[in-house]
């Protein structure tokens, strides 16, 4: 079916509602849906079916059905009716399986009219919704349907919006109406008795359905609080405790815990058995951009000619630019370092943690205990099985820092963002740089655009990319090696001195007793927790690389404060994390900044948007700093200001990032953006531009044409 025929049937299912409602409102068949008309007609009513039973049955039935289905009022009063007419247990069966297959057809008919409207324009909204009903709208659905709490014909046409299975809607709706569909059907048995449909449900039996809708929440904490008990099966708890918490892993998740709980005046153990700071210190955020500084330097003075300065080709001294490296390191140090913990109360212990029990460590021989145990074990270099990788002295993103010596020739495998920044610095560094990935493209996670932006600052630069290549072997070559990778079914050969690894990153999740304790593991490898942070062991919380799914510092220490404060003030106090606004940005020249929907996903999973770009060529600041290249990309929902996602690639894109982070935070649109001032002449005006872009494409112009006549008419013109 085309999407047009689809439109049209979709047309002509809902003008066929909306022409039956008119016909029942026109020949006044809702006007007889009341108690008096059936009190005044039982008599009847009861002597035609009595003499035309299956005929009776089968159009009580129908009637049932259209009206139920097409959401008509009048099933209280047709319920009624089918125990005055059929008796309570024949009544009962055409009620039951009447309002069912009703209730059924509103939802089919909600759900192909307008779900898929709704997805397209709403579906970064409703996918964690999906997911939550899809697990879990069986229960949510009974409970409505024993205590209708919300009509029922409001219920069969917003579940239809969802993604709740059919099968899983009609039986819940066959048993969950039962109960009321008996209450009402033995009512109708005792018609004459009846005065008002408020006189059918006493307090009592409202009270026993709420109940009765209220008891399968119950049975679902009950079975939580006994899966919590039998994880715990077979460990005592201690008496008392050491600590309030217990950190394990002093990276940035670690960190950020522990200064939360000691802000608070809790008491925390932190333990570390390497370095504090963890990777981002070491090896990872803070020595890359040190480096990623000292080859930019390289390149500008190389092109000196951009900005009237004659070019100049610095001599490199690479020991002297890794000292420069962890200098920065030690600078920064401080701010992670163990006298700062301990004064803040925290203590910092060092050595080799192990699980013995939910509430229990043991650090090289000492036994501690705190009420809740944090996991920040973080992560490390991803080192994949290539024949022959033992073969060669291969370099890791954590490994690399220890280098004195400028490689001649570098392959580094990898195109993701770790892969982009460092072989970017190295070429500029004077190494001959390949890039192999196997992924038709740099940096796979970012749009196309974006990453074509890379790719021809790398080509201007020398590099060497090779997109759609896969890793096969390494084979040994003299001092260095020789990296074999097959593409487009024939083998390539690339040579190289050293070769880095730059493939991602694995979670820490051995070593530390999580198998002999029972802590869940996910499929991708990481700590499995749930909305709040916890561990399959509802006090054992694990934040940052260990568990992911962001594996960013900032987004580590996002989730350490989730993790402490739930670790914390459970079970009185818990909040779910909030992963609805992560940016992140590479840093490479241009740098690569992003947060919320790119373009490419919105395509991929068909969510409606508009794109809005302004070209940073344009912009004053950029032309006069001979940085005018790049974008600022921006998806609204359709004929909306409200920001989806944002993309920025070129100078500072990280920093201007933070605009947009900030309005989709706090629902701030592209028309409050275009009304705030920015400084002239700066970067961030490049935001605002974009904001203008976008209100010139949806500019009235209905309205900006009878400005033109009104302004002519005030020149004196006809």
């Amino acid at each position: 079916m085309t999407q047009r025929h689809g439109a049209l049937l979709k047309w002509m299912i809902a003008l066929a509602f909306g022409l039956l409602v008119w016909v029942a409102w026109r020949n006044g068949w809702l006007a007889h849906l009341n108690l008096a008309s059936l009190k005044a007609s039982q008599d009847q009513w009861q002597q035609w079916t009595l003499t035309h039973p299956l005929v009776a049955a089968l159009g009580f039935l129908l009637i049932y059905i259209a009206v139920a289905g097409a959401s008509l009022p009048g099933a209280a009063i047709l319920t009624l009716a089918g125990g005055a007419l059929f008796g309570l247990v024949e009544g009962t069966l055409l009620v039951s399986f009447g309002s069912s297959i009703g209730a059924t057809l509103a939802f089919l008919a909600s759900r192909f009219l307008f779900r898929d409207s709704l997805q397209t324009r709403y579906g970064d909204r409703l996918a964690s919704f999906n997911e939550g009903v899809a697990r879990e709208g069986a229960l949510y659905l009974f409970t409505l349907r024993l205590v209708p709490v919300v009509p029922f014909f409001l219920v069969n046409l917003l579940a239809g919006l969802t993604a709740l299975p059919v099968r899983t809607f009609y039986w819940v709706s066959q048993v969950g109406m039962l109960p009321g569909t008996i209450a009402y059907v033995f009512a109708g048995t005792q018609l004459a008795r009846i005065d008002s449909l408020r006189g059918i449900l006493s307090p009592g039996l409202i009270g026993a359905f709420a109940v009765l809708g209220v008891l399968p929440l119950l049975m679902r904490r009950l079975s939580q609080w006994l899966a919590a008990r039998r994880v715990y099966r077979g460990h005592k708890r201690p008496a008392r405790y050491d600590y309030n918490l217990i950190v394990i892993g002093a990276g940035s998740a670690g960190l950020v815990s522990a200064y939360i709980g000691s802000a608070v005046k809790a008491k925390v153990a932190l333990i570390e058995r390497h370095r504090m700071g963890g990777d981002c210190l070491n090896t990872g955020c803070v020595p890359s951009k040190a480096l990623i500084r000292s080859a930019r330097l390289i390149a500008e003075a190389r092109a000196g000619s951009r900005y009237g300065v004659a070019d100049t080709e610095l001599s490199v001294d690479f020991v002297q630019v890794m000292q420069r490296v962890q200098s920065v390191v030690k600078q920064v140090e401080p701010h992670d370092s163990v006298e700062r913990y301990r004064g803040l109360g925290v203590d910092v212990i060092h050595g080799e943690a192990q699980l013995v029990s939910p509430w229990e460590v043991d650090v090289d021989g000492r036994r501690i205990a705190a009420r809740s145990i944090i996991l920040a074990s973080g992560a490390r270099p991803l080192v994949p099985p290539i024949p022959g990788l033992e073969k060669v002295d291969f370099l890791t993103s954590d490994t690399l820092w220890d280098l004195r010596e400028l490689p001649k020739r570098l392959v580094v495998l990898g195109g993701g963002p770790i892969g982009c920044e460092l072989a970017q610095a190295f070429a500029r560094f004077g190494s001959e740089v390949t890039q192999v990935e196997m992924a038709p493209r740099l940096l796979p996670r970012e749009d196309a655009d974006a990453a074509e932006e890379v790719a021809r600052a790398f080509a201007a630069e020398g590099i060497r990319v090779a997109a759609g290549h896969k890793a096969l072997r390494i084979e040994r070559s003299g001092e260095g090696g020789r990296l074999i990778c097959e593409h487009q079914g024939h083998e390539v050969a690339f040579e190289f001195d050293q070769i880095l690894l730059a493939l991602g990153r694995k979670a820490n999740v051995e070593g530390f007793g999580l198998n002999l304790l029972g802590v869940h593991l996910s499929s991708r490898g990481t700590i499995e927790a749930d909305a709040l942070l916890r561990t399959n062991f509802p006090n054992i919380y694990v934040c940052g690389d260990a568990t992911g799914p962001f594996q960013f510092t900032h987004v580590a220490a996002h989730q350490a404060w989730y993790a402490a404060v739930n670790a914390l003030l459970a079970p009185f106090w818990s909040f779910p994390v909030d992963y609805r606004v992560i940016p992140w940005a590479t840093f490479t020249d241009p740098e690569v900044a992003r947060v919320g929907l790119s373009e490419d996903e919105a395509n991929q999973r068909g969510i409606a948007h508009e794109v809005t770009r302004y070209g940073i060529d344009d912009l004053d600041r950029a032309i006069a700093d001979s940085a005018a290249h790049g974008f600022v990309k921006v998806l609204t929902v359709p004929g909306k200001d409200r920001i989806l996602g944002a993309t920025i690639v070129g100078a500072h894109a990280g920093e201007l990032l933070a605009e947009f982070v900030l309005a989709m935070k706090h629902g701030i649109g592209l028309n409050q953006l275009l009304g705030t001032i920015h400084i002239y002449p700066t970067m961030a005006e490049a935001n605002k531009y974009v904001a203008g872009v976008w209100k010139r494409n949806h500019a009235p112009q209905a309205a900006l044409r009878w400005a033109e006549r009104f302004f002519r008419w005030r020149r004196g013109g006809a």
